[in-house]
């Protein structure tokens, strides 16, 4: 017997009862970044391999073990990509949208693909909202990335549940002399680091400070630390921040250990995080990039932005019970009609009713059926109302409107008055 289709592992069908949440999740973040002045752009899910080596870093879990890469027809070596920033990097240089200085202020949406081992709230294909901006080098927009994201938690009623994580990497140059240091004590303790962190320390020995690993957290107590090797351009920066986010009123703390997992970050690098999902944290992070564009080909472009999961946030939305309500229901009226000229009717009247509602949502009864059966589909739609429409209503040019999720008693309206009473019960009710 054949083996039954089904999704990849780690790919999950995203099903109609749980689209509603995720509208509304992504609807609410398109709004706020409008009204922000963030400008949408949209990317192919593939490049070309060496955009992810050259921008990532070769030498990063993502490039080494969690991309999915493959030769097309052409022999070409193409990845899905597993990050956005640098598939929006590439098109702005191809598209020259920095151009003279320009700054720009985008977002974009959509599925990301890492082969990991997958759990709740990491999956292998997964999604993001991610916001880029380029040619804006002071810390006013690092701040306004995170007061924008603050905003969006009070939106969405989960500020309580989130904590912001800070810390600032310095330039190349003052990172440079921290990895040698870096370098130099942790190669006196080698015997307590676990082996990926041994590895790591050869490879990319920033990966080191965030690892998970008790015994190797124990040797970094007395590591050096990055804010004692920071340039005093990266220093002033990170204060500029600092003070703002304190203007803001948007409570912080500084994590000497965040260094995050692409090597294209300097200078500042946040998190939000929450203990609310177990060991998936982490619900938006980011940074500035100052040297990426140039580093993929372009003259010298600052870079700041970051990423949110939305499975993640999705997740925790859940868990603290704040999905609104009315979000569950996905219609306000149901029309119930018995009878081909009674169903003939109903398609012209709901039709009328949506030129003049066009934010209402009608749903018209099709395939006929019963008195019960049309009315337990009404019900079943999760409906406020049902609408009934029979040859007595159609020859006396009336509907019945009956209230199905509260008190009050059915009553007839005529047909030329049906829009105004739905205007006053379902769309300003």
């Amino acid at each position: 017997m054949s083996k039954s289709l089904q999704a990849i592992r780690g790919m999950n069908d995203i099903l109609p009862e749980q689209t509603p949440l995720w509208r509304y999740f992504e609807n609410t973040v398109a709004r706020l970044l409008d009204n922000y002045g963030y400008k949408q752009i949209r990317m192919p899910i593939v490049e070309f391999t060496e955009l992810f080596k050259r921008s990532i870093g070769e030498v990063t879990d993502i490039v080494e073990k969690e991309m999915y890469t493959f030769e097309d027809r052409n022999g070409d070596s193409l990845t899905l990509r597993p990050e956005g920033t640098a598939a929006c990097v590439r098109a702005v240089l191809e598209h020259g949208l920095t151009g003279a200085g320009q700054p720009q202020k985008l977002w974009y949406i959509g599925p990301m693909f890492r082969h990991e081992r997958p759990q709740k709230g990491r999956y292998r294909q997964f999604h993001q909202i991610g916001l880029e901006v380029f040619n804006i080098e002071g810390p006013d927009i690092d701040a306004e990335l995170i007061v924008l994201t603050w905003r969006l938690w009070g939106l969405l009623g989960i500020r309580d549940a989130v904590k912001l994580e800070l810390n600032s990497l310095g330039t190349s140059e003052s990172r440079g002399r921290y990895k040698v240091a870096l370098v130099e004590y942790l190669s006196a303790h080698l015997d307590k680091l676990d082996e990926d962190s041994q590895r790591r320390l050869k490879t990319n020995p920033l990966r080191v400070l965030d690892t998970k690993n008790a015994d190797t957290q124990a040797v970094l107590v007395d590591a050096p630390k990055m804010a004692d090797y920071l340039d005093d351009e990266s220093r002033t920066h990170f204060e500029g921040l600092k003070a703002r986010l304190e203007a803001a009123g948007i409570p912080f703390v500084i994590n000497t250990k965040l260094v995050r997992g692409l090597d294209y970050y300097s200078k500042t690098v946040f998190e939000w995080v929450t203990d609310k999902l177990g060991a998936q944290g982490t619900v938006c992070a980011g940074g500035r990039y100052d040297g990426l564009v140039e580093q993929m080909g372009g003259k010298p472009t600052t870079g700041v932005g970051f990423a949110m999961g939305i499975e993640r946030l999705i997740l925790l939305l859940e868990t603290l019970e704040k999905v609104p309500e009315e979000i569950s229901r996905q219609v306000d009226v149901y029309l119930c009609a018995f009878g081909e000229a009674a169903e003939l009717a109903a398609l012209a009247l709901s039709e009328q009713v949506r030129d003049q509602l066009p934010n209402l949502r009608l749903q018209v009864n099709a395939g006929a059926g019963s008195f019960k059966s049309q009315f337990k589909k009404a019900d079943k739609s999760g409906a406020l109302y049902a609408l009934i429409l029979g040859d007595d209503e159609l020859a006396q040019q009336v509907i019945g409107f009956k209230p199905l999720r509260g008190q009050g008693e059915q009553q007839n309206i005529a047909f030329d008055a049906l829009a105004a009473h739905l205007a006053t019960c379902v769309v300003q009710g």
